[in-house]
């Protein structure tokens, strides 16, 4: 016969799983659990940032405009061979996507694009007056083919090439210069250039260095000199 302890005492399974400190355990085991989960996956995070970061710091400092750049040719690449397969003309589709606040926005800062830094040195102006002067030129293609035309082969002379001289310019292309060659004197002629000196002022230095130095010494010390500079040039002094 079996003892009545046997059958009344709960066994240890019921007790682990059943009892309220039980349940507190494994809930708090896993709430661990998912820290702990939480925990790793920031980490793994945050490792990926600072290596990302690391990668940016390493490139040049223009890497973000080359980048945009080259995301933004690869777009217009493939709208070009979209527009090519549909048989449109891309140039055209461009523009009837622009808007007008784009445009507007696009040309005032097309305005901007050369502004006029001075002048610091002569050969900076005389290359910007050349850039200038050669952007107002137009070819003509017509005269361009037809010396083509007449002159063959000796087109792109060579060192064994006789064509050197023998170019005689249109009328329409010697008017054409005189034009802008007139132009050019009548612009010089408005530009007033500011004189770095008074050519009527009194000539007391030797050099540029020592114009400097009495000009700082007149503005320190001028109004308690002036009589004595007054009385050697009388010749009153004492």
């Amino acid at each position: 016969m079996a003892s009545s302890a046997e059958v009344v005492a709960p066994s240890n399974e019921e007790e682990t799983t059943d009892t309220p400190a039980a349940q507190k355990r494994v809930e708090r085991l896993r709430k661990f659990r998912e820290l702990h989960f939480k925990r790793n996956e920031a980490r793994k995070l945050n490792h990926q940032e600072v290596a990302e970061e690391d990668k940016r710091l390493k490139l040049p400092s223009n890497w973000e405009a080359k980048k945009a750049r080259l995301e933004y040719e690869l777009l217009v690449d493939q709208k070009k061979k979209e527009c090519a397969e549909q048989g449109e003309d891309y140039d055209r589709v461009k523009l009837l996507e622009i808007s007008a606040e784009d445009a507007e926005r696009w040309e005032r800062k097309k305005k901007k694009k050369n502004p006029d830094p001075g002048f610091s040195g002569y050969a900076e102006a005389q290359l910007r007056q050349y850039q200038r002067l050669t952007k107002q030129i137009k070819p003509d293609m017509d005269n361009y083919e037809r010396q083509r035309e007449e002159c063959g082969e000796d087109f792109h002379p060579t060192s064994n090439s006789l064509i050197h001289g023998t170019h005689v310019p249109s009328k329409e292309s010697i008017d054409r210069m005189v034009d802008d060659v007139e132009k050019q004197i009548e612009k010089r002629a408005k530009y007033s250039r500011r004189r770095a000196y008074n050519d009527d002022a009194d000539i007391d230095y030797i050099n540029e260095r020592n114009a400097k130095f009495n000009k700082k010494a007149e503005r320190f010390y001028g109004k308690y000199t002036a009589e004595i500079k007054q009385n050697l040039e009388r010749g009153t002094a004492v």
